[in-house]
């Protein structure tokens, strides 16, 4: 069996302008320079932490870890009224009809993703909802190999897809291929900069799996 991993904000939950939006709230509330959505998505990365020192916060006067429960507190209860990409419910039936395994590995915290996932009437697409044990998006690495581990899945049979440079860097720690969508976090050209595939819509995945080399399960 071949399984894909899918990063879920932003690959799967389309909550940029959400995300967009609680910043530049934190942002104005300290008297700082909103954020466009264009240039969040060229300073976006992970850690976040990296990514709230580019937006302009100030770990002096106030500590991440402060703000990122404040960032959090804000996001989890109206992440529950973002969507799907459009297409995403159509690719996650047309992958699990052609055999695929589907696991969801995300830096944010488990209780809340797994919130998100269910209130959206999909966790049964999923072997696994892999989060983090806090709030501070540091990384979903470790939660990836783990899980590998547990089931004894070779990295040989797994496909990562994400929306972040990050996700390349995790699906290389595995061994993985990846494919990354310009439609969530971080710009087409930053994503290009790495030489992973990109996909312009979530609605490419299932031909670009068959066209790729990434075969479909027999």
């Amino acid at each position: 069996m071949k399984y894909i991993i899918w990063d879920w904000n932003g690959t799967l939950l389309d909550d940029v302008p959400l995300c967009v939006e609680i910043m530049n709230t934190m942002l104005k509330k300290r008297g700082l320079p909103e954020l466009e959505v264009s240039y969040y998505r060229e300073i976006f990365t992970f850690p976040v932490e990296k990514y709230y020192r580019a937006a302009g916060l100030d770990f002096t006067q106030e500590p991440f870890e402060t703000l990122a429960v404040e960032y959090i507190s804000a996001y989890n209860p109206r992440a529950l009224d973002c969507g799907l990409y459009p297409g995403a419910l159509e690719v996650l039936e047309r992958l699990k009809a052609a055999g695929w395994g589907q696991i969801i590995a995300s830096a944010s915290e488990q209780g809340a993703l797994e919130k998100q996932v269910e209130s959206r009437g999909i966790a049964g697409y999923f072997q696994a909802i892999l989060g983090a044990g806090d709030v501070l998006g540091i990384t979903k690495e470790g939660l990836a190999k783990e899980y590998l581990a547990s089931k004894a899945i070779s990295a040989q049979d797994v496909v990562f897809i994400g929306d972040t440079l990050h996700d390349i860097q995790v699906a290389g720690s595995l061994g993985s291929p990846c494919a990354l969508i310009a439609q969530g976090h971080q710009s087409r050209a930053r994503l290009e900069t790495r030489g992973a595939p990109v996909l312009e819509s979530i609605r490419e995945l299932p031909d670009f799996l068959g066209k790729s080399g990434i075969h479909l399960p027999q």
